[in-house]
């Protein structure tokens, strides 16, 4: 099994009907679902990490983004990776023991959401953007 220098969390942006899927930890943050990579071996977790722990299967798709988070309150860094998904199902998340909330918001409301910036990006710079220009595409827009 690998050894990481840092903890590594992998993360899914699903985006269905426009809406992104977020659940909140125990610090009160909203972030994406997706397994923390210190408590199991790092191949293909990806979209069963987000089945886990939320109850909806996903196709991964690309890689948005990653970077280094500095966890404040307890003074560790975690490598984060987020991946684009596609939700292959429907019906309302369900709420895994490693959550506190679940639901799905709105691009809009990310502003007024206590979420790092690194996963703002992910969502609304990178995975909203890029299904925008896929549905004008198809459009012939």
């Amino acid at each position: 099994m690998s050894q990481f220098v840092y903890p590594v969390s992998i993360n899914g942006v699903v985006v269905p009907d426009d809406r992104v899927l977020l659940v909140k930890n125990e610090r009160e943050e909203s972030e994406l679902p997706g397994p923390d990579l210190t408590r199991r071996d790092a191949r293909g977790v990806r979209g069963a990490g987000i089945a886990e722990e939320t109850q909806w299967q996903v196709t991964t798709g690309p890689i948005l983004d990653t970077w280094m988070y500095h966890i404040t309150v307890a003074d560790k860094n975690v490598f984060i990776v987020t991946y684009g998904c596609y939700s292959d199902g429907v019906g309302e998340p369900v709420l895994s023991h490693d959550s506190k909330e679940i639901g799905l918001s709105t691009e809009s409301e990310m502003n007024g959401l206590t979420l790092p910036g690194g996963y703002k990006r992910s969502i609304a710079t990178t995975w909203f953007a890029r299904l925008r220009e896929t549905d004008r595409s198809r459009s012939g827009s």
